[in-house]
């Protein structure tokens, strides 16, 4: 990264080894793209349909073991779908099959090494010593084929301060926030020093067009899961999460490209 033969690095990990290249690569003016961590939120407002809002946030928090840096780990729901929604999103976790991703009827896969299973572990004790109801999951299983096997995690009674609410645990492992309402909801969803992706579940289109405008992420979903993107448009987001330049797309050709401006004068 110091030598001055490499014109530009691209990072993808975590935020305190991009802080570290940014650090040396900025130092002797190198070119530099950092996509760092995620603590994305997945709003759901009491108008929402909740039967679509549960399998958003089950794709978003839990498939590919939540191992991706878009994952939903924060649920943020509005009170009046609260109760519902916790009930709905239970059974559904109750429901998944944790074995060998390569066995026919397997939902989730198992965490990726031990490391990452003991963190997992490791937030799950936090969670509940900061006052977190553990209301599913959180044992490890035992399975035929070897592998670090989590039962899918859920958290109610969090408030967005917690721990398991500002750090990112890239696992299995999601927590509800309940609000009063959508104002309440947005604020609670900008709580944090991440800002890849962000979701809202909502029949509003009002609250829809205001969340797209006001999240403070780079890229921002309705009615969809956070995690899972269109190769072809930007990647990135904003504060810890990324620097400079986006990843994919135009921005990824624009970011590989050294632009040059010619001038030539006519005999």
């Amino acid at each position: 990264m110091s030598d001055r033969n490499v014109d530009a690095v691209s990072f993808t990990g975590s935020v305190a080894t991009g802080q570290k290249i940014l650090a040396t690569v900025a130092a002797r003016g190198g070119k530099i793209q950092l996509e760092m961590g995620g603590k994305n939120p997945l709003i759901v407002l009491a108008d929402a349909d909740l039967e679509l809002s549960v399998k958003i946030a089950l794709d978003g928090a839990y498939f590919s073991t939540g191992q991706r840096c878009t994952a939903s780990s924060r649920l943020i729901v509005e009170d009046g779908i609260h109760d519902r929604f916790v009930t709905a999103l239970t059974q559904a976790l109750q429901r998944q099959v944790v074995d060998d991703a390569r066995k026919a009827g397997t939902t989730i896969g198992p965490v990726v090494d031990a490391r990452q299973l003991k963190q997992d572990l490791d937030y799950i004790q936090v969670g509940q010593a900061q006052g977190g109801r553990l209301v599913t999951g959180g044992q490890t299983l035992t399975r035929a084929a070897p592998g670090h096997y989590l039962a899918p995690a859920l958290f109610t009674e969090t408030s967005a301060d917690q721990r398991i609410n500002q750090e990112e645990i890239f696992g299995p492992v999601a927590s509800v926030i309940r609000v009063a309402n959508y104002e309440e909801a947005l604020a609670t969803a900008n709580d944090t020093p991440f800002g890849l992706c962000a979701g809202i579940c909502t029949t509003s289109l009002k609250y829809a067009r205001h969340f797209q405008r006001n999240a403070e992420a780079g890229m921002v979903m309705v009615n969809l899961a956070t995690a899972g993107v269109d190769y072809h448009v930007p990647f990135g987001g904003r504060k810890a999460s990324s620097y400079g330049p986006r990843e994919q797309g135009q921005a990824a050709m624009e970011f590989y490209t050294a632009s040059k401006t010619s001038y030539i004068k006519s005999a």
